[in-house]
């Protein structure tokens, strides 16, 4: 049996608001460890614009660099190096490190005119913005750091299937089966095969690799692997097929810890910084416009345009704003926010040579069902990057170094004295209900908005920046589809999340010890 986390996280969630509300001015957390160094960064990459012919496509290295970052990043999240000083200016994260230097575009030159403004340079943003350019939409495109600074350039890379935390069974469960096949079909398929369209159509590189695993922990989670694989083909899709413990060890993961697994044909991983660097290529060859180092302080909608205030100027859109910012989407939506931030980590190993394949031998990307994931994958050079935990605080890089060495060492104990040389940490979010809330005003010239990831928005991201510009040109109601779900609302949400995230995570956590078999993921 599948415990119902949502209903669980909503209850609990709203009795810690009420309960710790006194609490909220905790959410400081770790700063980064160059954040000094980062803002001077910021300042001096500031350039001229590059047109279609001066900026290059984004080309993966055979391993990674050691080089400073390039990209202003939030002071409250950070990069480590295990060779970087604490006096060196702050290090590149490995997707960085592992790609040519690319340049920045440049602060918005002074007020503008175009058609729809979208604010937030990630994947949903860029993939927003190409497929409108691609349909001969005029669109400029602002980011507050750089391209690739938020949670687009610093997540695992998993591309799974489902809508943030709804898999299969819960959209059976909440939808009309039509309705929950056409929602799984655009989370899933759809997904995949929109990274692999734009991949293809404009030829860059961002290691897209097909398949996934998902790892058994406890011998009473097959039967939540067997269930959703069986809502999966309800909905259509056979992507997935359950294995026992000996072919998964044998063929799969060499590791004791696990039960069994679901085998997904339909997932996989890529390297995100380069998947995000390809789109923007292609948008600006497109005739697209990027502008960096310039945040949005205001939305102001109005009869026949909607404005988009910077300290630089103002925009002035004729058809959409498309709101892309992620975990800071409250600084300009009305209400309660529906979201709570949360702090993520990933690390990488230096190459570990043959060793790799033996530990993988599928090569495939993992993650498995405790109730605080580990998830890991082969990159290139033979390195292993390993992610897990979720915090309401800025772990810092030695606490979340020692975790995930001792996880590492936890899954694969015949790998000898593990190393890292590589791990940062980013700001993700999660709705209560566990679907990404998406948002379009009513306004002549409408503000589109998504948000709540709950860190498996990869493929997602890019598939809604698709049915954002098909709703805006009027191809088909994809958008209006997923704007259907109700959201509670959230007050404080952003300042609880210190105290709110470990109180949901040991509640879970009781709960899973007195009832092990039941899966229950954060």
């Amino acid at each position: 049996m599948t415990l119902n986390r949502r209903e669980f996280i909503f209850k609990t969630a709203a009795a810690s608001t009420v309960a710790t509300a006194a609490t909220a001015a905790s959410a400081v957390g770790a700063l980064g460890l160059w954040p000094a160094t980062a803002r001077a960064l910021t300042n001096a990459n500031a350039s001229v614009p590059p047109h279609d012919a001066m900026l290059p496509p984004a080309r993966l290295l055979h391993d990674a660099q050691p080089t400073p970052t390039r990209l202003g990043i939030d002071p409250r999240i950070w990069n480590w190096r295990r060779d970087a000083q604490p006096t060196d200016p702050m290090p590149a994260n490995y997707y960085e490190a592992s790609l040519s230097e690319w340049p920045a575009f440049g602060t918005l030159p002074g007020d503008l005119d175009c058609e729809v403004v979208i604010i937030g340079g990630g994947l949903l943003g860029a993939s927003t913005a190409l497929h409108l350019a691609e349909a001969g939409v005029d669109v400029v495109l602002i980011e507050k750091d750089h391209i690739g600074s938020g949670a687009s350039g610093r997540n695992g890379g998993q591309m799974t299937p489902g809508l943030a935390r709804w898999e299969a069974g819960t959209m059976l469960d909440k939808l009309p089966l039509d309705d929950a096949r056409r929602l799984w079909r655009f989370a899933s398929v759809e997904a995949m095969e929109t990274v692999d369209g734009l991949r293809d159509r404009y030829g860059f590189d961002c290691d897209r690799r097909r398949g996934h695993v998902t790892a058994a922990v406890h011998g009473g989670h097959m039967g939540a692997l067997v269930e959703n694989a069986d809502a999966r083909r309800r909905l259509g899709d056979e992507a997935v097929k359950i294995i026992g413990r000996h072919e998964l060890k044998d063929r799969y993961v060499k590791s004791d810890i696990y039960f069994g697994a679901a085998i997904d044909s339909g997932g996989g991983q890529v390297q995100p910084l380069a998947l995000l660097r390809g789109l923007i290529h292609a948008f600006v060859k497109l005739g697209g416009r990027v502008y960096d180092n310039t945040a949005a302080q205001a939305i102001e909608e109005a009869p026949g345009d909607t404005r988009v205030t910077t300290a630089q100027g103002t925009i002035r859109a004729r058809r959409a704003v498309v709101l892309a910012v992620h975990s800071a989407t409250f600084q300009f939506m009305p209400g309660s926010s529906t979201t709570v931030p949360f702090f993520t980590y990933v690390a990488v190993t230096p190459p570990l040579g043959d060793t790799l394949n033996a530990l993988i031998p599928s090569g495939l990307p993992v993650y498995d069902t405790q109730l605080q994931i580990d998830y890991y994958r082969p990159v290139r050079n033979n390195r292993l990057l390993f992610g897990g935990q979720g915090t309401g605080n800025s772990w810092s890089p030695r606490d979340v170094n020692n975790y995930l060495l001792d996880r590492i060492k936890t899954v694969f104990p015949q790998l000898e004295n593990p190393a890292l040389e590589y791990s940062w940490s980013g700001i993700s979010d999660l709705t209560l209900n566990g679907a990404t809330d998406s948002r379009k005003s009513a306004g002549d010239v409408p503000v589109y908005m998504v948000h709540g990831w709950s860190g498996h928005g990869v493929a997602q991201t890019v598939r809604i920046g698709r049915a954002i510009s098909d709703d805006l040109t009027g191809r088909n109601s994809d958008y209006a589809m997923l704007t259907r779900f109700d959201h509670a609302g959230i007050p404080l949400g952003r300042h609880l999340s210190p105290v709110a995230i470990p109180l949901i995570k040991g509640a879970l956590g009781v709960m899973g010890i007195l009832n092990p078999a039941d899966m229950v993921s954060f």
